[in-house]
């Protein structure tokens, strides 16, 4: 009996810590705070999970000139803010996001992503990341052209190159 006791108040215990850390505000919810434990464990372990499950297989918008000079040209405007350009130094909205967005242009990037992987993000967003989904705002087809710009940033037509390398307009 006295074991079955400690088992339920075991239980109770550690919900009703739980919810008096996050009461008691000391939960770290601030960008510049450390994660939850096991925080990113967690939410990786769901996107991926997700992301295998739901993912496109086929890829209807080929990695044409046209069709990357698209997507660039959407990157440029929807994305370029938080994921940067290649060889420019991160935003100060990129800098203030937790967690940091990659930098998509520089270092790994999406490259060795399957397309469907990134066009699956792009489209839906990511919980808890600040990466919104973009399918309430842009076509299907600029979600294929965006991600084919992603998965082929690496080896991208002159034009296209020439076009993600040069300055932003100024504002």
């Amino acid at each position: 009996m006295k074991f079955l006791l400690g088992v339920v108040a075991g239980l109770l215990i550690l919900p009703a810590f739980a919810y008096f850390y996050l009461r008691m505000g000391y939960a770290p919810v601030a960008t510049g705070a450390p994660p939850l434990p096991l925080e990113k464990t967690i939410t990786g372990m769901a996107l991926n999970a997700k992301v295998a499950k739901e993912a496109p297989t086929q890829v209807p918008v080929p990695a044409t000139e046209p069709n990357l000079m698209a997507g660039a040209k959407s990157y440029r405007r929807y994305c370029s803010e938080c994921h940067g350009l290649s060889g420019e130094p991160p935003s100060a909205t990129a800098k203030g996001m937790f967690p940091k967005p990659p930098q998509l242009f520089d270092g790994k990037g999406v490259t060795d992503d399957p397309v469907g992987e990134t066009y699956w993000k792009v489209s839906n967003g990511i919980r808890l990341t600040g990466m919104p989904a973009f399918s309430g705002s842009l076509t299907d087809e600029q979600l294929w052209q965006v991600s084919q710009l992603l998965a082929n940033a690496k080896k991208l037509p002159s034009g296209v190159g020439d076009f993600m390398a040069s300055p932003p307009a100024a504002q």
